[in-house]
């Protein structure tokens, strides 16, 4: 018989993280910049990162698609042109992340795994 253990991350933690993430109150937050939020969301995702992304780091996946559907819902409270256009904002943080993906820690993370 053979018993495994695979560290990830448990189910408690993610619905803590996620409401760290939701806590911030990121998608209310229209007056301030982007940088502004990567400056403030940057160290608690790189220290969740270090926990429990050292062994599998396909295990915060989740957590990084919640903090992109969070800038998400921000971008289209602060910025005219993307209010009520889901697809046209999910394109242009797609653009955002190809080209400045050192703006957020997690979009650095997605990049390396996809060249490895």
């Amino acid at each position: 018989m053979f018993c495994g253990f695979n560290p990830a991350v448990s189910a408690a933690a993610l619905k803590s993280m996620r409401e760290k993430i939701r806590d911030l109150n990121i998608r209310r937050r229209t007056h301030v910049t982007m940088a502004e939020i990567a400056r403030q969301i940057n160290p608690i995702l790189r220290g969740w990162n270090e926990y429990y992304g050292r062994y599998t780091l396909s295990a915060l996946d989740s957590i990084f698609l919640y903090v992109n559907q969070t800038l998400h819902a921000w971008m289209m409270r602060k910025f005219k042109r993307f209010k009520g256009h889901k697809a046209r904002t999910w394109l242009f943080l797609e653009k955002l992340n190809r080209e400045r993906a050192d703006l957020f820690v997690h979009w650095q993370y997605d990049r390396r795994r996809r060249r490895a």
